[in-house]
């Protein structure tokens, strides 16, 4: 979807002008707020709170607890499931992006869509990675499980008041139960990283699936434009892909992060001013070319769309948590 180059971007006169200081100020306000956000909030996540505050449930519900990224939302899925999903939208995203760019070129990066497919891409993989050692843990659990009801069976454990035990059973020194035990582990940074990435491509598919086919769509079918195999793909393959995963997935969505959501478009917005005004070349999208009359609108009306875009997956992430709660409340 290459379109014309409408002025010289690297010309002084097209930066020095009130249309590029709106549309600066609509991309990097909310892109500095998000920074100080993240910042306020992302260091206390992993601290867990011994107050019963209002305040402090909230951040103990912000808390990822490492068997979160790879466990199905219901017990009586198999985490198998879960990571076989995972791996074949993999090898899917995968397959297509290597297809598009023997066919396309490294043109197609320049795109939104294409950063946010190569994201969705990288949650799959990192994701594909945390549910095959989650099935490992999974069955090791299971295994270990099983030991014990034999040496229940068996006499092994004897109950005693001792500091080692479990409801009045003393567990074995040479049996490796006490870590099975104990409160589940805190995720680490590859944890949260799988979670703040499942957020980030949520609501940036959302946006670039909204964007294409309510904006740029009907644009192009009144320039009778050639549609692609590769577009239609590109724009609803992540979507269906992100959404399957959702409902399986356990994670949720704390609001605060959907400011990486924003820092990711702001750093794009970013790249494509650098690009061109070093270099005047296309525009990926019409709209951010700073050279129309309503350019600064139609910044804000994009900056303005990622709240119902992200607010959208967010809401049915929580109407998902909501009716496995009504639904299968041991989950």
């Amino acid at each position: 979807m290459q379109l014309l180059t409408t002025a010289d971007t690297t010309d002084l006169s097209y930066w020095l002008n009130w249309r590029f200081l709106l549309c600066a100020l609509w991309v990097l306000t909310p892109t500095v707020i998000a920074v100080i956000i993240l910042w306020k909030y992302e260091r206390s996540v992993n601290v867990i709170p011994e107050s019963d505050r209002r305040e402090d449930c909230q951040k103990r519900s912000w808390i990822l607890y490492f068997d979160k990224a790879w466990k199905p939302c219901v017990k009586i899925i198999n985490p198998i499931y879960l990571a076989v999903f995972r791996v074949f939208s993999l090898a899917l995203l995968t397959l297509v992006i290597v297809s598009d760019f023997i066919v396309h070129g490294g043109d197609i990066f320049y795109y939104y869509t294409q950063w946010t497919f190569a994201l969705t891409a990288i949650y799959f993989w990192i994701g594909s990675g945390l549910s095959i050692y989650g099935c490992y843990l999974y069955n090791k659990t299971n295994s270990d499980v099983s030991k014990m009801q034999m040496d229940v069976e068996q006499g092994l454990l004897e109950s005693l008041t001792s500091t080692d035990y479990m409801n009045g059973v003393k567990l074995a020194n040479n049996v490796g139960y006490k870590r099975m035990l104990l409160v589940p582990e805190i995720a680490g940074r590859c944890g949260y990283l799988f979670q703040i990435l499942f957020q980030m491509a949520a609501g940036a598919v959302m946006l670039t699936d909204s964007v294409y086919w309510f904006v740029i769509f009907p644009f192009l079918t009144l320039k009778n434009y050639d549609f692609n195999s590769f577009t239609v793909v590109t724009h609803s393959l992540n979507a269906i892909l992100l959404l399957g995963d959702a409902a399986l997935n356990s994670l949720w969505f704390p609001w605060f992060r959907m400011c990486y959501f924003v820092i990711w478009t702001g750093v794009y917005v970013i790249f494509q001013w650098i690009v061109h005004a070093c270099e005047s070349i296309w525009w990926p999208y019409p709209f951010l070319d700073l050279s129309l009359k309503y350019a600064p609108v139609w910044y804000l009306l994009v900056a303005v769309l990622h709240i119902p875009c992200y607010g959208i997956f967010a809401l049915l992430v929580r109407l998902k948590h909501y009716v496995l709660w009504r639904w299968f409340p041991q989950s």
